[in-house]
């Protein structure tokens, strides 16, 4: 390992590296033990040479975002986690995309890089009078992960609005997918199935009225604080909705809101959502989802998933 590091400071220089780099800090959850090298990568070049390196070395690897679907095991991650969203957090207006910024559906094209906040970017969006990706401005992750997973809120999805994306395979080569060949479902994507890394997205939206666009942003916020547990470290919505139902009302009517196991607690407020309350472990929040999903077989013979990620299981 030790050739290795060489080898990424030699890329990235030592500035951007960190060892034993706990995981805590870097997740919306608070939870997550020790990465054993931490990077921020400033250049797709620089990426696709480590990527390169760490496939012919057979070193683990992993993407993150704001870490915002992520649970990380408590031993940490014995690999390399690459962090987007420090550097690749830059966006423009293509005024040269089918040779014009509006196209003859009067639709324009911005083009975002990965590591992107959503909630940033759907301000900034609203002050160019652009409407389309109200629905998405208050996820709490960044646009890559949000392609990935297709992440959706308030009746949008990312493929809703998503025209391609350029990414990065485990060879290093880059190339351009288009929303049909992401293959964008219900929170997944080909870019999951297959590893791969987003670097940018290409996005359409529709010339609006400023005021409603931010009218519509706030009303979305308001509903959030409302029903969801914004108080609370969270990796947002912990199950995925099973087919026919809803899994917060699944695990609500089975009286399991509150219903804790050491530092993670199912919301009280919103029972879709696993909360730490203070100190949880990446044990305590699979001994709780695995608690909750028998108890919900077992009540409605319904198999629920995790929506979140998780990394070093």
């Amino acid at each position: 390992m030790q050739e290795i590091q060489n080898r990424l400071i030699h890329i990235f220089g030592q500035d951007n590296i960190r060892y034993d780099e706990p995981m805590m800090k870097h997740t919306t959850f608070r939870i997550g033990g020790p990465a054993a090298v931490y990077v921020t990568p400033q250049t797709k070049e620089q990426l696709a040479e480590a990527i390169y390196l760490l496939q012919q070395s057979k070193v683990p690897y992993e993407v993150i975002g704001n870490g915002s679907n992520l649970l990380v095991a408590d031993q940490g991650f014995a690999g390399v986690i690459f962090d987007m969203s420090q550097y690749f957090t830059g966006y423009k207006i293509l005024h040269d995309h089918c040779n014009t910024a509006v196209d003859k559906s009067n639709r324009v094209y911005v083009s975002v890089q990965a590591g992107m906040m959503l909630g940033r970017l759907g301000k900034e969006l609203a002050g160019y009078s652009l409407a389309g990706f109200e629905f998405a401005t208050g996820i709490p992750g960044t646009i890559g992960g949000a392609v990935m997973m297709n992440a959706g809120a308030y009746g949008g999805e990312m493929k809703d609005v998503l025209v391609n994306a350029t990414v990065m395979d485990k060879t290093g080569e880059i190339k351009v997918l288009s929303n049909e060949e992401l293959e964008l479902g219900y929170r997944t994507s080909i870019i999951a199935k297959e590893g791969l890394i987003v670097l940018e997205a290409v996005l359409a939206l529709e010339p609006g009225n400023q005021t409603e666009i931010q009218e519509k942003i706030a009303d979305f916020a308001g509903r959030r604080r409302e029903k969801q547990p914004l108080e609370y470290p969270s990796a947002g919505s912990t199950f995925k909705r099973p087919e026919g139902y809803f899994a917060g009302k699944l695990i609500s009517d089975a009286g399991l809101k509150g219903f804790t196991v050491g530092g993670a607690q199912v919301s009280e407020k919103h029972a879709g959502f696993v909360i730490n309350i203070g100190g949880a472990t990446a044990a305590d929040v699979i001994a709780l989802t695995d608690q909750v999903c028998d108890k919900i077989y077992e009540l409605n013979g319904v198999t629920l998933e995790l929506e979140v990620r998780k990394l070093g299981f």
